[in-house]
């Protein structure tokens, strides 16, 4: 099939579209795509995923399960861990993870393993986009190499781009298919398709000359916040030790109506793009014999405020005449955001573990996470589950630490019975409770 003739199924609502990885990115992609007419297949190697959306049944709190109902039952959609029907796809696009390695370089594994199995499908005509977060160069180096061994030509006999993901869970006035989305293709042809199908159920695509720059685009947009996250939370210690309300600063600064962009601290960085994609630039970078001092710099003060977190905790219980070890120490939040079911990346394990190591007890509470998830490096917490928020259960508590913000928690509760509450988003000076609250 050549680029007329994809061209017109897309126009036409007649190409049938894969989706590799039915998760945070993937699945929101296939009810944008679904919606505008198109027939999805939702390929995942989670069999227990596959099970659930085939029933009409949604796994991420954040996502509406009409939106997966209507789906299925006007038959746009169907879900399969049968890689056999990538042959019959005319558009594929990955939305797989891309981690770090524990010696924070890329782990290219996810989309090495896709790409193998794309390759041993791969047909004439097929448009193949990658949307996951990368280093530049993974599309028209990595991946065009691994398709290629199938004897089928890039820009030729099939077509290969990138788009990078915008999501973010649980925003309400920016959607899936409202956010603008970057496309770049390794050949002109395989840009200009990648756009027309964006183009059908996105209301703004932005072309750009080549995959690298899109690539690039995507890591510009996490590294941006990254550094910045880092600046607020530096200006936090500092301003803390000279007695300075940062919260207060903050407030003032916003008033300027140029100049000026508000980020606001926290107790570390958590996510699936913030704490992991600035890392693939720098290691891409010492290719060039590039340092990215920034990035590096950035990462290093983020990753040392669940410590500054804990001994905030220690201080604060010190002024108590109590210890750390053999005190209850209760987690507000494990999600790396409010108001969402996602704790990839917490900062909130990194503080649970510490407080363990200097021998504290420690639970938490989330009304959106009811059991920690298995991670690769917080194994240890994937039995604990969270418990009910009553007036009898903080009774057992010696200090609580607000690690994430969600909305729906009685905050006023939690202050009048449990001694000392660290807060590391500012939600009790937004109460306007002072009493037995320590800002961190």
């Amino acid at each position: 099939m050549s680029g007329e003739s994809v061209n017109k199924k897309i126009v036409e609502k007649k190409a049938k579209v894969g989706i590799i990885g039915m998760g945070y990115v993937g699945l929101p992609l296939a009810i944008g795509v679904a919606s505008k007419g198109f027939m999805v297949v939702g390929f995942d190697i989670d069999k227990a995923k596959i099970d659930l959306l085939n029933e009409g049944k949604c796994y991420i709190k954040h996502i509406s399960e009409k939106d997966i109902k209507k789906m299925v039952e006007t038959k746009r959609f169907e879900a399969t861990n049968d890689f056999n029907k990538l042959k019959e796809m005319d558009v594929i696009i990955l939305c797989v993870p891309t981690p770090l390695t524990e010696q924070r370089e890329p782990d290219m594994s996810y989309i090495v393993n896709t790409c193998e199995e794309v390759e041993k499908h791969l047909e004439k005509g097929q448009i193949i986009i990658l949307e996951s977060t990368t280093y530049p160069g993974t599309t028209d180096e990595l991946m065009k190499e691994m398709l290629e061994k199938s004897g089928l030509k890039e820009g030729k006999d099939f077509f290969l781009a990138f788009s990078p993901e915008r999501e973010d869970p649980g925003r309400k006035d920016f959607t899936t298919t409202s956010t603008p989305k970057v496309v770049g293709g390794v050949s002109k042809i395989s840009g200009e398709l990648a756009t027309l199908f964006y183009s059908q159920f996105i209301e703004k695509v932005v072309p750009v000359k080549d995959a690298r720059t899109a690539e690039a685009s995507k890591l510009t947009e996490n590294i941006f916040r990254a550094v910045n996250i880092a600046l607020v939370n530096e200006l936090k210690m500092a301003y803390d030790r000279m007695g300075v309300d940062i919260w207060e600063v903050l407030d003032a600064a916003s008033t300027k109506p140029f100049g000026f962009m508000r980020f606001n601290p926290g107790p570390g960085w958590g996510g699936h793009c913030i704490p992991l994609d600035p890392f693939y630039l720098s290691w891409k970078a010492r290719e060039f014999d590039f340092s990215t001092k920034f990035i590096e710099l950035a990462g290093e003060i983020n990753w040392k405020m669940p410590e500054y977190v804990v001994e905030k905790l220690i201080y604060s219980l010190n002024d108590l005449k109590k210890s750390l070890k053999g005190s209850k120490v209760l987690i507000l939040g494990i999600a790396y955001k409010k108001n969402i079911d996602d704790a990839r990346e917490t900062p909130a394990f990194q503080i649970m573990e510490k407080i363990l190591k200097l021998g504290g007890e420690v639970d938490y509470y989330d009304p959106y996470i009811l059991q920690c998830p298995s991670t690769r490096r917080h194994k240890s917490f994937a039995n604990m589950k969270s418990i009910e928020l009553t007036k009898e259960n903080l009774k057992k508590y010696s200090a609580a630490i607000v690690v994430t913000d969600h909305d729906d928690v009685d905050y006023k509760l939690i202050s009048g019975t449990i001694p000392v509450i660290i807060d590391t988003r500012g939600v009790y000076r937004k109460l306007n409770i002072t009493n037995n609250v320590v800002q961190a």
